[in-house]
């Protein structure tokens, strides 16, 4: 590939350097690869994306790679909100997760973002919330979190808030730590006390929990809430010091009522055997398990819900905490 036409004459072609055949490239990243604006702006196969940056004709949409083209032609700005979820692989409704708009933040002594396809921002930010990542700079995890405090519903911040706290499974994971911490977040929050959406930052943070391992078992946990009954314990263990030990994804340990989110990959046969062992494992030690699956998340586990107050009405009720224990029944 040459970004010299049919009309080069006796010229010899200047190759184009894979990195530029493959995803879009700054006017700088051009000359650094010995291409004069000339040759660029004569180009047949590379066209014009914005101000200074560029693409291959032929090239598929890659995020990342548009992302890390803008940060690159953007001295002092970083990519922040909706792109930086998208990124970072945080989880977002529907109807964002599918958008491929740009979001690109600078302080406040920088002129505004003004670009096609581009949604600029300008914003106040402190030391550790953004971070060079991948070649090019982003706002943090938590950052992105408090960011788009401002647009998600509060059921969704409480989410991906959950997400952020959550501790790792290493053997599944390339981490043993949580992305941040409840503490982490509240000092972020009490840093910027005027930005849009604090204040739902801080109605999300008081509702989010450590032990959540999905979106829906956040939603289910909720729902609970919502619905008038006692908060849940989560990854209830069956035996309290047995670090080996089945645990359900929510439950009630004074009703002995194990409550289990099976998603997507409970489908696969080696897990489909050892979920249901684990719940046989529940079920001989006294306990009633209830298992909900993505029919019951559609349903925003409303038929859920009153399965699991009815079942915490007929179970057996500790004397101790009976007065009250299922509130609104």
């Amino acid at each position: 590939m040459s970004i010299l036409g049919d009309n080069a004459g006796m010229q010899r072609p200047i190759p184009v350097p894979s990195q530029l055949r493959s995803a879009p490239f700054t006017l700088k990243e051009a000359k650094a690869a010995g291409l004069a604006p000339s040759q660029i702006w004569n180009r047949v196969k590379i066209e014009g994306v914005s101000q200074g940056i560029y693409r291959p004709a032929d090239w598929d949409f890659d995020l990342e790679g548009a992302a890390r083209s803008l940060s690159a032609a953007s001295p002092g700005a970083w990519i922040s909100h909706v792109t930086a979820a998208k990124i970072h692989g945080l989880s977002l409704p529907p109807w964002l997760s599918d958008s491929n708009e740009l979001h690109l933040s600078k302080p406040r002594n920088l002129p505004s973002v003004r670009r096609k396809g581009v949604r600029g921002h300008t914003v106040v930010v402190s030391d550790g919330e953004i971070e060079l990542t991948r070649g090019f700079w982003i706002s943090t995890r938590s950052r992105t979190w408090l960011d788009l405090a401002r647009q998600l519903p509060l059921k969704e911040l409480v989410c991906m808030g959950d997400e952020l706290i959550r501790e790792p499974r290493p053997e599944f994971e390339q981490r043993d730590y949580a992305f941040t911490t409840i503490e982490s977040l509240r000092a972020m929050i009490d840093r910027h006390k005027n930005l849009q959406g604090v204040v739902r930052a801080r109605e999300a943070l008081e509702l989010m929990r450590v032990g959540s391992d999905s979106v829906p078992e956040s939603v289910l946990r909720l729902a609970i809430l919502d619905a008038g009954l006692p908060e849940p314990e989560l990854q209830v263990r069956l035996r309290l010091h047995d670090p080996l030990s089945p645990s359900a994804d929510l439950g009630y340990r004074r009703r002995r009522v194990a409550i289990q989110y099976d998603g997507g990959h409970h489908l696969e046969e080696q897990q489909i055997f050892s979920d249901r062992r684990r719940d046989k494992a529940f079920e001989a030690a006294g306990w009633t398990v209830l298992v909900f699956d993505k029919a019951d998340l559609a349903d925003d586990f409303d038929a859920a819900v009153q399965l699991i107050k009815k079942t915490l009405r007929g179970a057996w009720i500790d004397p101790a905490v009976e007065s009250g224990f299922v509130r609104g029944t």
